[in-house]
């Protein structure tokens, strides 16, 4: 700071009394006790020497006495000039001006990789420029680390088992499931279907997507579907309701039945399974009602039944 200070313990030429000189900006406050600041020839007090000639804190916008840092355009205290992102102090340290911020080298150079869409490594602070290795939630060079059983350099296949890095060799021979749908290893639940082992959270319907969590879901050509989007997919359609059937299903002649609704085409009466029925028009009739066709008509019916029996139809 510009001036000489002064106080009058000091060999000051200050003449002796009680009010010994006065400020030269305001002629009623006598120092006393109080240091005061010399400059070109005048008096001041400490207040008003600040005002009149110290710089404020960029940050915390008090007069500096002692060091001032400048830097940004603004003077700062050496303990307030600090990194935007992690708060280190940068007096001493050197800093980086990255869009009107003032960054330390290892925070400039973790917003750099971001900028690039690359990942910055957490030991060397460098940028990651081919794949990384993810441990304990950060991003590594994989070269950093080798396998807890071999020994070997890890590559960024390497896998994590109870807090130790393997190779993706030594991790198989472990008897690890791996996960059907993302191919990494299973250690926690696991889920066995369609001949697999799945994360539960990776274990979804083909269509959908949304997680099974448990609830019954339906195999159809490899593939898991939930029940809504089976049914939508590959369920039957009741032949009198048109509704898709959740339940039991009766089949017959290419077409499907909800088990209450299959009955005689002609009189209506509720059929079973252990009900004989006959096909007329690719719909059901009960025997009653089909002993009372004209002769005529149930040996054509006949006739055209054994000859699908005969093509391979029926």
């Amino acid at each position: 700071m510009m001036g000489s200070r002064w106080t009058n313990r000091s060999s000051t030429p200050v003449a002796s009394g009680t009010h010994t000189a006065l400020c030269v900006l305001n002629a009623f406050n006598h120092f006393q006790k109080e240091d005061f600041f010399e400059f070109e020839g005048r008096k001041y007090c400490e207040h008003d020497f600040c005002v009149l000639f110290a710089p404020s804190c960029g940050k915390c916008g008090e007069f500096i006495s002692g060091r001032v840092i400048k830097a940004m355009n603004a003077s700062w205290h050496p303990e307030c000039f600090r990194c935007f992102c992690c708060a280190k102090i940068l007096a001493d340290e050197g800093f980086v001006k990255n869009q009107g911020r003032a960054l330390c080298k290892d925070c400039n150079a973790m917003e750099k990789a971001k900028g690039l869409g690359k990942y910055f490594c957490f030991k060397c602070h460098s940028i990651i420029d081919g794949g990384h290795l993810k441990w304990k939630g950060e991003a590594y060079h994989p070269y950093h680390f080798n396998c807890h059983s071999c020994g070997i350099e890890l590559k960024e296949d390497a896998r994590e088992k109870d807090g130790e890095l393997y190779c993706l060799r030594c991790h198989d021979k472990m008897g690890i499931p791996i996960c059907g749908a993302c191919r990494r290893p299973i250690e926690e639940r696991v889920v066995h279907a369609l001949g697999k082992t799945w994360h539960v959270e990776h274990f979804v319907c083909a269509k959908c997507e949304k997680p099974f969590l448990g609830t019954r879901h339906y195999e159809k050509k490899g593939l898991a579907y939930c029940e809504i989007h089976y049914h939508q997919l590959f369920g039957n359609i009741c032949f009198v309701c048109n509704n898709i059937i959740n339940g039991d299903v009766f089949s017959a002649f290419n077409k499907a039945w909800c088990v209450n609704h299959f009955a005689c085409s002609i009189c209506d009466k509720k059929m079973s399974q252990k009900t004989k029925f006959f096909e007329f028009d690719q719909k059901p009739v009960c025997k009653n009602c089909y002993d009372k066709f004209p002769g005529e008509l149930k040996k054509r019916l006949k006739k055209a039944y054994d000859e699908a029996v005969k093509a391979g139809k029926i």
